[in-house]
């Protein structure tokens, strides 16, 4: 990925400033200070991450407006969390076009401490990714082109999250599907929304994006995403880039990531089912992330946010609850090594 890039630089300077000259390196091409970010990947080469995604939930009860004061004082408190290793394996790799990648998800652990409202003896949804694999396609700049079969998987995951069909209708269990899409359906968020990559990017500079929200309760969320390359790390794995971020409640969410469910249920379980009309007030959050230019890979990141939340009761009763999710998202890459064959 980084060859093309640099090759572009290449043709363009040596045509404009020196005419035929041998090829010069990468870091001379960038000669205003700026810095060429880009994924790189080598054949049969596996890098395997942990994702970790959790949060901590509160309904405050006692907050509640425009209802009964039945519930003074009582805050509910739910944690989730759960845990992802995911290995990324190079099975085609053009710098000039569209590399394709298997990804295999090696691993899924959920945790959570309070009930949910889940059916005795059923799993989270998000557990029947363990042990799938899919493909992917990833350009030059290292945006995805082709996520049609994580696609896929994340629909027949969401047909999972429903009991069979009883008199009642179509109820929906609580899973963490969304926390799964946030974690794979944005790979590499910070270097392929880069709007000119091939100039680079320089210490301090800044860009933007759009992440998803994951959350347990029926809505669609994103965030606004403010990067900048905040300084250069040397290290022994080559030149590590700081990249800080900055996350803010949009005006307006757009479809940018599938939705697991489709057509229409009677109810979701569990107090998150109970309530209803879920609408974000604010979102405010920072993170950071380092990534090995060298490499062109990402080492590591770390995202925080607050996001307050009102919710409705069920129709027939009064009342607008408040509700607090703290969410923490982490990257750790665990492992460089060539794929082994049995």
């Amino acid at each position: 990925m980084k060859t093309a890039l640099t090759a572009i630089c290449t043709v363009v300077l040596l045509m404009t400033l020196t005419g035929c000259q041998p090829q010069v390196e990468e870091k001379e091409l960038l000669t205003d200070g700026k810095l060429l970010l880009a994924v790189d990947f080598q054949q049969g080469k596996t890098l395997r991450y942990k994702f970790l995604s959790r949060r901590d939930i509160e309904i405050n009860w006692g907050a509640m407006k425009g209802g009964s004061k039945s519930g003074k004082g009582k805050v509910d408190k739910v944690f989730e969390s759960v845990e992802m290793v995911v290995a990324y394996t190079p099975i085609e790799v053009d710098p000039f076009g569209l590399t394709t990648i298997k990804a295999t998800c090696e691993s899924v652990k959920v945790n959570q401490t309070s009930p949910t409202g889940r059916q005795h003896g059923r799993k989270d949804a998000v557990e029947t990714f363990a042990g799938k694999t899919f493909t992917f396609s990833v350009n030059a700049t290292g945006k995805i082109e082709d996520n049609s079969e994580l696609e896929a998987l994340i629909k027949e995951a969401g047909e999972k999250a429903f009991r069979p069909k009883t008199k009642k209708g179509k109820i929906k269990e609580p899973d963490m599907i969304g926390d799964f899409i946030a974690t794979q359906w944005f790979l590499w968020n910070s270097i392929s929304s880069i709007e000119k990559p091939a100039e680079g990017i320089a210490i301090g500079q800044t860009w933007n994006s759009q992440l998803s929200v994951p959350v347990t309760m029926i809505l669609i969320q994103a965030r606004n995403v403010n990067y900048t390359l905040d300084e250069i790390r040397q290290s022994e794995k080559g030149r590590l880039a700081l990249i800080r971020s900055s996350y803010s409640l949009p005006k307006i969410t757009p479809r940018i990531w599938p939705l697991p469910y489709s057509g229409t249920f009677h109810m979701m379980s569990g107090r998150f089912g109970f309530l209803r009309g879920y609408k974000a007030l604010s979102l405010e959050g920072q993170g950071e992330e380092l990534f090995n230019i060298d490499a062109g890979r990402i080492e590591k990141y770390n995202q925080q946010y607050e996001m307050q939340l009102r919710s409705s009761l069920p129709m027939g009763l009064s009342g607008i609850v408040p509700i607090t999710v703290k969410q923490k998202l982490t990257m750790e890459l665990l492992e460089d090594q060539q794929k082994i064959k049995k």
